[in-house]
């Protein structure tokens, strides 16, 4: 009887490599967001990105990266190094890889004249370049830019070289090259990524109560991940269509939700921030935000939520004790007996800031963001958050870290979650 795992594994699986080019890549100027997009664009159409090359405006290093890519891949897909520049090399090493001419492309130049007319200039000849296809190769044409993409193919790999600026870049992978990739490679079947995020335990913690469903060859593919405090699993299922693939996902999600239970927060792209406002729209209640450490990034997280105005009434950057006690109330005894850094001053921010600002709910942070101002009893890296709603407070702590950014984003993470948790009648 087959399944979908064994009709999948009989698709074929074209191998890529994505090639971001670049020495403002190389040298950390910039950062290559354009891979990340490809590779998730690629497995839609069921085809496997197996490397990630960056290489910067070096000819020999070019040559020598195009060279490796083509050993090993079927299809090599590069962004960047069109432009009309002496360091735009692309199209030179491409004609030098295939060992072919470059050849002048003349509806690409009246393209190109075009595009400088409508802007009422007159074109660069430096631009004249840009025109340049290597013989047998096809030309992509450009809505949105001055440099047309390349798609060549040889004996053993296809090439596509494609503009670096994203917004040039993505409309031609949609309308010129997706069509191509699909003629040529035929049926590929589909890739599909379902990511489950948690918040509250650590990786080893969450991968215990999951290693079997995270070991090698296991159908379909589950891994894990860290970043800031979150947790995630991710499951890859590929399928001949996306019904199939979606069958072997929903019952890994389904054990994965049982076993890790109210940590789990969201999945995909969501981060807390999303859930929380999301909970606060859906339950028609506010929240304002009373922030030491995190200095406002509470506040700021749930601000990038569209539609959030409806819900976050405000917030205050209570960084000293006099604001503490001025602005939120808290009073003069907690701060001297248990100091600023205390579930007690943590729980009697939030308390003041729902009063305050008359909201159904507040949310407080305050800790040890250092590199300075530890001691033994309370340690760089220590954070409270707290949760005030009518009748109630709830606080938590943590030991994170000694690095001040990191420290004060996951304490604000924390806090996003006791509000979660919260929302949805589950603090324990």
């Amino acid at each position: 009887m087959e399944t979908a795992a064994s009709s999948a594994a009989e698709l074929r699986t074209p191998k890529a490599e994505v090639l971001a080019i670049g020495s403002e890549l190389t040298s950390g100027q910039c950062l290559d967001t354009n891979s990340p997009w490809l590779s998730r664009k690629l497995a839609e159409i069921g085809i496997s990105v197996r490397w990630h090359t960056t290489v910067g405006d070096d000819l020999n290093d070019n040559l020598q990266a195009f060279r490796i890519a083509s050993e090993r891949a079927d299809l090599v897909v590069s962004t960047g190094g069109l432009g009309p520049t002496l360091d735009d090399l692309t199209r030179d090493v491409l004609a030098k890889v295939a060992n072919v001419p470059l050849e002048l492309h003349e509806p690409s130049l009246s393209a190109i004249e075009r595009m400088f007319a409508q802007r009422g200039r007159v074109m660069p000849e430096a631009n004249r370049v840009q025109a340049y296809c290597p013989r047998g190769g096809i030309m992509l044409p450009n809505e949105h830019g001055t440099a047309p993409g390349i798609w060549l193919e040889t004996p053993k790999t296809v090439f596509v070289a494609l503009p670096g600026p994203p917004r040039e870049m993505q409309p031609m992978w949609e309308h010129e090259v997706v069509p191509r990739l699909r003629q040529r490679f035929g049926p590929t079947g589909v890739t599909i990524h379902r990511r489950i995020n948690t918040f509250g335990w650590g990786e080893s913690q969450v991968e215990e109560k999951v290693r079997d469903l995270t070991r090698r060859g296991h159908v379909p593919e589950v891994g894990i991940t860290a970043h800031e405090a979150v947790v995630s699993l991710r499951i890859t299922a590929r399928g001949s269509n996306t019904e199939e693939a979606w069958k072997q996902i929903e019952p890994i999600e389904k054990v994965i939700r049982e076993r890790l239970g109210t940590i789990v927060f969201g999945v995909d792209e969501e981060d807390l921030h999303d859930v929380v406002a999301r909970m606060l729209h859906d339950r028609r209640m506010t929240i304002a935000t009373a922030e030491s450490l995190t200095g406002g990034l509470v506040a700021q997280m749930l601000s990038r939520v569209p539609g959030v105005s409806d819900n976050l009434r405000g917030g205050v950057v209570a960084y000293t004790n006099e604001v503490k006690r001025d602005w939120l109330g808290v009073p003069q005894e907690l701060l001297d007996r248990y100091g600023a850094v205390s579930s007690q001053v943590a729980e009697a921010m939030a308390v003041g800031c729902r009063t305050r600002f008359g909201t159904d709910l507040a949310v407080s942070t305050t800790g040890l963001a250092g590199p300075g101002g530890g001691t033994p009893e309370k340690p760089v890296g220590l954070v409270y958050a707290a949760v005030a709603w009518e009748g109630g407070v709830r606080s938590s702590s943590f030991l994170w870290g000694t690095e001040r950014t990191q420290i004060q984003g996951r304490a604000a993470r924390m806090a996003l979650n006791l509000a979660r948790l919260y929302l949805a009648s589950q603090l324990p």
